[in-house]
């Protein structure tokens, strides 16, 4: 790609991971679940006393990185933060479950490599 435009090809890409980080993110700042992502979940595996914080930034950063993404800017430095973040999850979260998020099973990690692969693809057609 020759210009940072707007409109591009990776624009449904981009849209749709703004679409999927900001309604990962924000709703749970407004109702409690980040506080019990943190207390309840991060702080029981081990992040004690810092689950709050952690779990206040990974929110925080979900936001930053769909807006980024969403605007073609930084896009390497905001996929490899989500990168980061969805491969944490899936070591955590996900990879105990299974594969299947539903279906063959339940929380399972096919989401976030899906997400990770997008990422990925929107990285390395990044000239900058």
């Amino acid at each position: 790609m020759t210009s940072k435009t707007l409109f591009d090809s990776t624009l449904i890409l981009r849209v749709t991971l703004f679409i999927i980080l900001i309604t990962h993110s924000i709703p749970g700042m407004f109702n409690g679940g980040v506080q019990s992502f943190g207390q309840d979940y991060l702080n029981a595996i081990g992040f004690a006393p810092l689950g709050v914080p952690l779990a206040w930034a990974i929110k925080l950063s979900h936001v930053v990185c769909a807006v980024a993404l969403l605007l073609r800017r930084y896009v390497r430095v905001a996929a490899i933060i989500t990168i980061a973040i969805l491969v944490m999850g899936i070591i955590f979260v996900h990879y105990p479950e299974g594969w299947f998020v539903v279906g063959g099973g339940r929380n399972g990690m096919e989401y976030n490599v899906l997400l990770i692969s997008v990422l990925v693809y929107l990285m390395l057609i990044e000239r900058k």
